[in-house]
């Protein structure tokens, strides 16, 4: 029953949200698996530090915020290991925190990009391995999983994570290294 509700939301947010952010893209899910979390709360972040745990080769990260210890914690980590980590901050942001985080992730080798481009860089995303995809309104923060109303999907998808990636990578060509 539970995966079944899982595909199900999985299936509405291709439907629905997808279409509208990447301009109408369809996109067809085979074999699609997706997990939700809600906060406060949910367990989202334990779930995204699996997620970076399992990762094999490469994570690439969106953030608008990003204070949450433990996540930058387990990117360094993975960094260790030898898994390929970026990240793309909102530059805005990462200006008004004295790029406290962008130091932090940098000064363990992960890559760091600033976007400066948009009014703001909202994304909140993870693209593990080129298969999974990690978004929603999540912010990776301490107040994202003990005091907001947010939601995190994990959902995984080939098909999916290269869409993302692609928009990743987009995004990349405009921002500045930290």
């Amino acid at each position: 029953m539970k995966r079944s509700v899982c595909h199900y939301l999985a299936v509405l947010f291709v439907l629905f949200a997808l279409p509208l952010q990447l301009g109408a893209t369809d996109v067809v899910l085979n074999n699609t698996r997706a997990r939700v979390f809600f906060s406060p709360g949910g367990g989202a972040t334990k779930a995204i530090l699996r997620q970076i745990g399992e990762a094999e080769r490469e994570v690439l990260v969106e953030a608008y915020l990003f204070t949450s210890k433990p996540i930058q914690a387990a990117l360094l980590k993975a960094r260790k290991r030898g898994i390929e980590v970026e990240v793309i901050l909102d530059g805005h942001e990462q200006k008004e925190r004295k790029h406290v985080t962008a130091r932090v992730l940098k000064a363990g080798g992960v890559d760091v990009w600033l976007d400066n481009d948009h009014a703001s860089a909202h994304n909140k995303v993870m693209i593990i391995d080129r298969r999974t995809v990690i978004t929603g309104s999540f912010n990776f923060t301490y107040a994202a999983e003990d005091k907001n109303a947010e939601n995190l999907l994990i959902i995984t998808s080939g098909e999916l994570a290269a869409l993302y990636r692609d928009n990743y990578l987009k995004l990349r060509k405009h921002s500045k290294r930290y």
